[in-house]
């Protein structure tokens, strides 16, 4: 989903894990409209990250685990390593075991960005929503992570909220939002014609 600020597009993907339920008209996942499903199995079945990145004042490795509370060390370490913190953590005296601070004030936005991502992947859901989850990294980090999510989501759905359509040229269909409604939509290729 595509378009300026105030257009809709996360009101439109906070429909789907029901933070809101006062709307018209149904959502479907498969053929199940999503008010059929209790809202624990919905929420199971989704990892999202907010444009707003949300981490608590632990460890950056337990704040990854909070994705998937099982994970073993090694797949923490091997999503760290995919979703590029290792980059940054590898200069920290306690590496993945680095407390964070509250809300991670110890960290930069692109690097609590990455943990949130990193979070949202060793979950594993059929469904991944990223709202703006990117906006605080470079070009080069945002393309790598992309590629990476996109390699670990083969077969699942992802949802992504963009202002720049860069970021999502790779995309399947991109629905360009204006007003709250759908403007246009089709391939890349498709809306730059």
């Amino acid at each position: 989903l595509v378009g300026l600020s105030g257009s809709g597009k996360s009101t439109i993907v906070n429909l789907i894990p029901r933070f809101f339920d006062n709307y018209k008209g149904e959502i479907l996942i498969g053929s199940q409209n999503i008010k059929n499903i209790y809202l624990k199995d919905l929420r199971k079945n989704i990892a999202y990250v907010s444009q707003e990145t949300i981490l608590f004042n632990d460890t950056i490795s337990n704040n990854i685990r909070y994705g998937k509370l099982d994970a073993k060390d090694d797949e923490i370490k091997n999503i760290a390593k995919l979703s590029g913190i290792t980059e940054f953590t590898n200069s920290f005296d306690n590496k993945l075991e680095t407390v964070v601070g509250e809300s991670g004030l110890k960290l930069s936005g692109g690097q609590r960005q990455r943990i949130a991502i990193a979070r949202a992947m060793i979950k594993d859901a059929p469904i991944l929503i990223l709202d703006e989850a990117t906006s605080s990294l470079d070009n080069i980090i945002e393309k790598e992570i992309y590629k990476t999510i996109k390699n670990l989501m083969k077969n699942k759905t992802i949802l992504i909220i963009a202002h720049r359509l860069s970021t999502i040229e790779d995309s399947d269909i991109i629905y360009a939002i204006n007003k709250g409604k759908v403007e246009n939509f089709g391939s890349h290729s498709d809306l730059l014609n």
